[in-house]
């Protein structure tokens, strides 16, 4: 698949299983497993892609989206986006709880953003906004253990006292591709109390 081609139809997987697969009448699990058959004959990919294109996509993105599985009732074949979801009542995605700060690499999870939102998340809290989840990454960038969760072009770090939030009734996840994964409190919000720092990642500075 010519490498342009390659992109645009990640992407569109990328959406469909993440946000489209139920306005697009497609059936997906409580795993959000949909079938390879179903994604073959939607209008995005019917004629222009293959089985194998898509074989290729999961194998050689870096961010490891998806998964593939063999489906075994049915025996066919599957995928789903590993993170990343706005579509609901997905509790099978097999994330795996985190009870403790002690169970991640630096003790905190972080959460990458923008000078732009900063004003309303020092007021707020982070929010999920349309999201399933609120996104964090157990690395700083620069992290060569780094895999998803975390864009390059961020310019605000905000680091979350996980240990705190846990006691405050928030619960936070790891997917399959190392994505710590939160849906905050009953708003949708980390709230600032369960802040512990705010960096200018050009600076360096405390913004908290």
């Amino acid at each position: 698949m010519d490498p342009s081609k390659k992109v645009q139809t990640s992407k569109a997987l990328s959406w469909l299983l993440r946000h489209g697969a139920v306005q697009e009448r497609l059936q997906i699990g409580s795993d959000g497993f949909v079938s390879i058959e179903q994604i073959l004959q939607h209008q995005r990919f019917r004629g222009k892609c293959t089985l194998m294109d898509i074989e290729d996509i999961v194998r050689t993105d870096k961010k490891i989206r998806f998964t593939l599985q063999t489906n075994k009732e049915t025996g066919k074949l599957e995928i789903r986006a590993n993170q990343g979801h706005s579509i609901t009542n997905l509790d099978g995605l097999e994330l795996e709880p985190i009870r403790s700060s002690a169970e991640l690499p630096n003790g905190w999870a972080v959460h990458g953003t923008y000078h732009s939102v900063l004003p309303n998340i020092r007021l707020q809290g982070l929010s999920r906004m349309s999201r399933v989840h609120i996104h964090l990454s157990p690395h700083e960038p620069g992290d060569h253990r780094i895999i998803s969760g975390l864009r390059p072009n961020v310019q605000v770090l905000v680091y979350v006292d996980v240990d705190k939030a846990i006691l405050g009734g928030i619960s936070f996840f790891k997917s399959a591709n190392d994505v710590i994964l939160s849906e905050g409190n009953s708003s949708g919000l980390i709230e600032p109390k369960y802040f512990l720092k705010i960096k200018d990642i050009r600076t360096g500075e405390n913004l908290l």
